[in-house]
């Protein structure tokens, strides 16, 4: 008996993973992403489910239970089991809960900056001309401004409030945004299918929307989640010097800042703040990383 073998199909093909199965695959693969995005996830679960998490409300005072130490200390006890601060406020609760801050800022200021530093960053790679100039002036005038001296300036002439927070800070750090995308569109301008787009008559837009955007997402998504990090941390500070986020808001940096005053007999005050603080930048960057090896163009093949 004969086997027609002509309608066989090819093993090559069988075996060959299609594009979405080969970036999981290295998806999974990449330790940084793994833990990053692990550690991340966790911070969402605990900012969304902050209600049902929580074991106390995090505004809640007992001047009886103050300064009680974490579980894993002789006077600790599970029913604080990160203690508690010099309110007796729980820990455990007020971190959870300032994960929502934390958070909310990081990301509300990546967006506000990244719209704007991506789009000055693409009209001046895209344009060239005049319009470079007059950004790159405006880039080379906010470089020379630094932002935590400027961010405290604003804050104290406005107020200190979680929006005016997110607005100074998102109107700060979009200096990033904007070098990175000049370079990378000045780079894009000039192939082949962007001049054959322009030959076609796509519009000014339809270019930078289709042909320039989608090409330079690798680098705005390494950019983006470092800014993410980077808002985490001015946030953190700006809430440490009293002039960010307000009391009795848990934030992660206000914690550390009421808790400075018993560091050296009572230092878990500010240790459990400043690790969940180094946590979540800390998985943030190893997600932007891990994102950044695993999209790179020359692993899309």
């Amino acid at each position: 008996m004969t086997v027609n073998t002509s309608k066989l199909p090819d093993p090559a093909t069988i075996l060959e993973p299609s594009p979405t199965q080969l970036l999981t695959r290295r998806a999974f693969g990449h330790t940084g992403l793994m833990i990053g995005g692990g550690i991340l996830l966790i911070m969402l679960i605990m900012a969304l489910f902050a209600p049902i998490l929580a074991p106390f409300d995090p505004y809640d005072q007992d001047l009886a239970q103050r300064l009680i130490p974490p579980v894993w200390h002789d006077k600790g006890s599970w029913g604080h089991p990160l203690g508690t601060d010099n309110l007796g406020r729980d820990y455990i609760t007020r971190i959870i809960y300032g994960a929502r801050i934390s958070l909310l800022i990081g990301f509300s200021a990546m967006l506000i900056s990244g719209v704007l530093g991506t789009a000055l960053g693409v009209a001046a790679g895209y344009f060239g001309g005049r319009v470079d100039m007059v950004i790159t002036f405006l880039i080379t005038t906010r470089l020379a401004m630094p932002v935590i001296l400027v961010a405290l300036a604003v804050v104290a002439l406005l107020g200190s409030s979680l929006q005016i927070v997110i607005w100074v800070l998102g109107l700060l750090i979009w200096d990033r945004f904007a070098v990175v995308m000049r370079s990378a569109t000045q780079q894009i301008r000039t192939m082949d299918y962007v001049t054959s787009a322009r030959a076609l008559g796509c519009s000014t837009l339809r270019i930078i929307l289709s042909e320039i955007l989608p090409n330079v997402a690798n680098a705005l998504i390494v950019v983006a989640t470092l800014e993410v990090a980077h808002a985490v941390l001015l946030e953190a500070a700006l809430s440490f010097l009293g002039l960010g986020v307000q009391p009795p808001e848990p934030s992660w940096g206000l914690m550390i800042s009421e808790g400075k005053s018993h560091m050296f007999f009572k230092p878990w005050v500010i240790a459990i703040p400043g690790t969940a603080i180094f946590l979540l930048v800390l998985a943030i960057n190893l997600l932007g990383d891990g994102i950044r090896d695993v999209t790179a163009p020359e692993n899309r093949n």
